[in-house]
């Protein structure tokens, strides 16, 4: 359905609902920590351009889920790095599941000291 350089795009074979778009780099990245950044910026780039496209055709669409699930605890199931475009529309009743509808509430000064401290390491690693 779409294509460039750097990413490919069509309809998945098992939709959640019509539209239900993958996004995936042409270069291989099994994981999203794989995936150089601009790769990545291309994949979103042509997802927001879907979904945007989505909107103005006769699918006539309200909203847009981008997911991206990476890693099997995130319910990846095919190991090349894609962006699902699912297009929405109000009173649909896709439901996205459960876990993550229901917040649970944590410390957020201690997670976000967690994830800078993963940052930091993130740095360190990048300029050895």
């Amino acid at each position: 359905m779409y294509e460039d350089d750097e990413v490919v795009a069509f309809l998945d074979i098992r939709p959640i609902a019509r539209g239900h778009t993958l996004v995936i780099p042409r270069v291989h990245a099994a994981r999203l920590e794989d995936l150089d950044p601009a790769s990545g910026a291309a994949v979103f780039r042509a997802g927001q351009r879907i979904a945007r496209a989505m909107t103005r055709s006769e699918l006539a669409t309200d909203g847009t889920n981008l997911v991206l699930n990476d890693g099997r605890a995130a319910f990846q199931t095919v190991f090349h790095t894609h962006l699902h475009v699912l297009p929405r529309w109000n009173g649909d009743r896709v439901r996205m599941g459960i876990g993550l509808v229901r917040r649970r509430p944590h410390d957020p000064e201690t997670t976000a000291a967690l994830i800078r401290a993963g940052l930091e390491r993130l740095t360190a690693e990048e300029h050895q």
